[in-house]
């Protein structure tokens, strides 16, 4: 059974036949939301909503490790998450979809491990390649099969929030090696990997960073709910390829 994550945009996943919810308790506290289990294509899925159902909760207040240990709870094959981001890279405009394949950390005070206290072991987890190599050409493949162009790999600058970014930083994170910025990829992908589940991302661009096209001035999110849930349908229809694949 894979997980799916939902970010901004995609709070519910109109795909997914419902069978049941379940709310769970963690020893790290709540989730954000109970977990939606359900089928695609006859292929068993669990939801979990990152933001809470309402999108009640900041990137900063999401308990990460609530929800990763819930779906791993499940006994999950693996983890597909869904982000929006801001396009920092040229071709990466509005309305894309990325699969990319590592990122960088800029958050600080989240509650990043399930190793710490007195109590547990010192545990350090490889992270040289932060994203499943087989679940990132799994969606490849299922965005081909659905006639879904996708830009196959690129690098993810993960910041605090909630304010948006200067354009001062988006030019570091740039030097940095950064193509897009969004404010959720950790310390989700590196918890997902000390409970030893594959983790992929797709990340849809809302909108181009501070400084960029039309944010030369200011970030306006007028436009980019249109935009974003427009792109979530094609995410939707990469999930159903996915799954149809695996029936």
């Amino acid at each position: 059974m894979l997980a799916i994550i939902g970010g901004s945009g995609l709070a519910r996943l109109p795909i997914l036949e419902i069978t049941h919810r379940q709310v769970v308790r963690t020893p790290f506290g709540d989730p954000s939301c109970a977990l939606t289990f359900g089928r695609i294509a006859g292929i068993n899925l669990v939801f979990i909503a990152r933001h809470g159902y309402g999108h009640s909760l900041a990137p900063h207040e999401i308990n990460y490790r609530a929800n990763i240990w819930a779906l791993q709870q499940q006994n999950v094959s693996g983890i597909i998450a869904v982000g929006s981001v801001g396009g920092i890279r040229q071709d990466m405009s509005p309305g894309s979809v990325v699969i990319p394949h590592d990122l960088i950390d800029y958050t600080y005070g989240r509650k990043h491990t399930f190793f710490e206290g007195l109590d547990k072991p010192v545990v350090h987890s490889d992270f040289t390649h932060p994203y499943s190599r087989e679940l990132r050409l799994r969606l490849k493949a299922a965005a081909d099969r659905a006639g879904i162009p996708v830009i196959d790999g690129g690098v993810y600058a993960c910041t605090q929030g909630p304010r948006l970014e200067t354009i001062a930083e988006i030019n570091r994170f740039e030097r940095d090696g950064a193509d897009m910025v969004g404010m959720t990829a950790m310390p989700e992908a590196a918890l997902a990997r000390e409970l030893g589940l594959p983790y992929a991302l797709l990340a849809v661009v809302g909108n181009h960073s501070a400084g960029r096209a039309e944010s030369h001035h200011r970030v306006d999110f007028s436009s980019s709910g249109a935009v974003l849930a427009q792109a979530m349908k094609s995410v939707e229809r990469i999930l159903g390829a996915l799954c149809e694949a695996r029936t």
